[in-house]
């Protein structure tokens, strides 16, 4: 079974894997539209994370990882509780790619998508909002900034041929604000 990660599995997939493999799915574009009331939030202030939105002529860069064995059972009952319990997400079977081209056909994955109907879905907003709610964010795993940086650096290392406007954009509304945010604390530290 392979499973495609375009979020926080990138880097922290949790489960036991034997291969990874970086390239992308089509027919989706990668937004952060769903809120998070516990890995990267909390229910008073919920964080931003992102699920994929159906695109045709978009493609989305990630990760697939290959489990086997006894690997499958319990990387997918840790994913279920991840993904779907705590986070709001559906599955579905889609076209993987790799980046290397080691294989002639594209390899069927499983995804994680938060569609408009469940409970934690914010759905879309400007960057600059965006921003300015994953500044203030935090849950279990960390802070949301770790969370849009992350995924930020991971594209720019392993896809840096890859557009993905709408994450860069709001780590670039991020970077503006901050420097407002650490000036008003040195200032209310010298008062």
């Amino acid at each position: 079974v392979w499973i495609f990660g375009y979020g926080s599995l990138v880097w922290r997939p949790g489960f036991e894997f034997t291969s990874r493999k970086v390239g992308f799915i089509r027919g989706y574009s990668r937004r952060f539209w769903q809120g998070d009331t516990f890995h990267r939030g909390s229910e008073k202030m919920p964080g931003r994370v992102v699920t994929l939105l159906e695109d045709c002529g978009a493609c989305t860069w990630g990760v697939a990882y290959e489990v086997r064995g006894e690997q499958i059972a319990a990387s997918l009952e840790y994913l279920n509780m991840r993904e779907a319990v705590l986070g709001g997400y559906d599955t579905k079977l889609v076209k993987f790619h790799p980046q290397e081209k080691d294989t002639e056909e594209p390899i069927l994955a499983l995804v994680y998508i938060a569609t408009p109907q469940n409970p934690s879905y914010l759905g879309p907003a400007s960057e600059e909002d965006i921003a300015a709610q994953i500044i203030v964010s935090s849950g279990c795993a960390g802070h949301n900034i770790e969370y849009l940086l992350r995924l930020a650096d991971f594209m720019r290392y392993f896809c840096p041929q890859a557009e993905d406007k709408h994450l860069f954009s709001i780590e670039e509304a991020l970077v503006s604000i901050l420097p407002c945010l650490y000036y008003t604390e040195e200032s209310l530290e010298e008062t």
